[in-house]
């Protein structure tokens, strides 16, 4: 039997009708909320490239800052934590995750050498690249890094991201770090002078070529995935691995596979080496306390040798608007709207231990990126990528430092 065009036009209209009378449903508020964020990032990056200065690097600055929060966000990317899920759990993905992040820079990077300097063996060291100095007050700076970690509950990229989260500790862990970055001036020189200042430069691109140095990178980083994988006790596969068939839920309600956030960090910080400078997140805080504390006339009249170093430089600078500030900026910004969307923001009260924990562990995060000349992503992340043994030393400090201190804290009953 064949349906007649009447009934099916009886079909449609009782359909319509039907569909008429259900109330529209609005979006859970949040969504709105994520949206309305969303919106004013789009409307702030229109406005930098009209009125910004330079307009394409202010502009891009403020692009590559939202993407690498909304990475950071969706995938968990906090250093402290990966570790953290390591020593307890003995869960090696946040670690893979971090090796394919380093993997993918260290391909980049390589590439864009060879475009730059395609000779590594003379004097000259690539354009603005993270490679800074090797010696005792790199090690203690991990260390103290570390510590901080442990303490605070994050690095400094980490707590960034979750301000967008509405953290309790993170905007006490940031004002501390601002206090360490002004403790470290002032203890700068005298550590410059007994250390820093014979300290070597090591690029490994110098001593071993390109090949030979992405090579060992390389080699490194897949012994290293080696050893997680046989040595690691995964937990069960996480939902945003099972949610493939529905994508929109895998990239904004569920947490995103380590290896994935790895992937896009690698990827967003040789975009951010090509066409700004290397990943950092620190620059912006360092000169803004750097101005402040010399507004007071509380810091020495010269450090000594510190804005000749490469890293996270911390200039004073006059503008209001600076690309390390617009990449900070975004990178709140877009935490905050993917937090809204898949409903982690979840603002609590802080109490006193979230106050104590936050400005003991930023002041020693802040002061441990004065020495260390940047952070987990300066230091770390983009110095390795550039083949500085600067990175790998940094790395080394900021495990012991803060495995010693979470397992002290936790005899003592001071940390979770």
């Amino acid at each position: 039997m064949s349906i007649s065009d009447d009934s099916g036009a009886l079909d449609y209209e009782l359909a319509r009708r039907q569909a008429g009378a259900e109330p529209m449903r609005l979006p859970p508020l949040r969504f709105i909320a994520a949206a309305v964020v969303a919106i004013a990032i789009a409307v702030s990056i229109y406005l930098v490239g009209r009125h910004g200065d330079p307009a394409p690097q202010l502009q891009l600055s403020l692009i590559l800052g939202a993407a690498f929060g909304f990475v950071l966000q969706r995938s968990r990317f906090c250093f402290f934590c990966i570790w953290k899920d390591w020593l307890d759990r003995r869960d090696p993905r946040g670690l893979l995750g971090i090796l394919t992040a380093l993997g993918v820079g260290l391909a980049g990077y390589t590439l864009i050498y060879g475009a730059w300097l395609p000779d590594p063996s003379g004097t000259r060291l690539p354009p603005t690249a993270h490679i800074g100095p090797v010696g005792p007050a790199l090690l203690l700076a991990g260390l103290a890094f570390g510590a901080g970690m442990a303490i605070s509950g994050s690095c400094i990229s980490a707590h960034l991201y979750r301000l967008g989260e509405g953290s309790p500790t993170s905007p006490f862990a940031l004002i501390g770090a601002g206090l360490g970055f002004i403790l470290g001036f002032l203890s700068w020189n005298e550590l410059y002078l007994r250390t820093i200042s014979d300290s070597p430069v090591l690029w490994l691109p110098r001593q071993l070529g390109y090949g030979g140095a992405l090579l060992a990178g390389l080699a490194v980083l897949g012994a290293a995935a080696w050893w997680l994988l046989r040595a690691g006790r995964p937990g069960e596969q996480g939902a945003a691995e099972k949610a493939l068939a529905d994508p929109v839920a895998a990239i904004f309600l569920r947490r995103w596979p380590a290896w994935l956030g790895g992937l896009f960090v690698g990827l967003i910080g040789v975009a951010a080496y090509l066409r700004l400078s290397p990943l950092g997140v620190t620059a912006e805080l360092g000169s803004r306390a750097r101005q402040f504390a010399t507004g007071l006339d509380r810091l020495p009249a010269r450090l000594e040798g510190l804005d000749s170093f490469r890293g996270c430089a911390t200039l004073i600078r006059e503008t209001l608007l600076t690309p390390n500030g617009l990449f900070v900026a975004g990178l709140v910004a877009a935490a905050f709207a993917a937090a809204l969307a898949a409903g982690e923001f979840k603002p609590r009260r802080p109490n006193g231990g979230h106050v104590l924990r936050g400005l003991i562990g930023g002041t020693l995060l802040g002061w441990g990126t004065v020495f260390g000349l940047g952070c987990t992503v300066g230091t770390l992340l983009s110095g390795i990528s550039a083949g500085a043994v600067s990175g790998w030393v940094f790395a080394l400090g900021l495990i012991v430092g803060t495995t010693v201190t979470l397992k002290l804290g936790r005899r003592f009953g001071v940390l979770d």
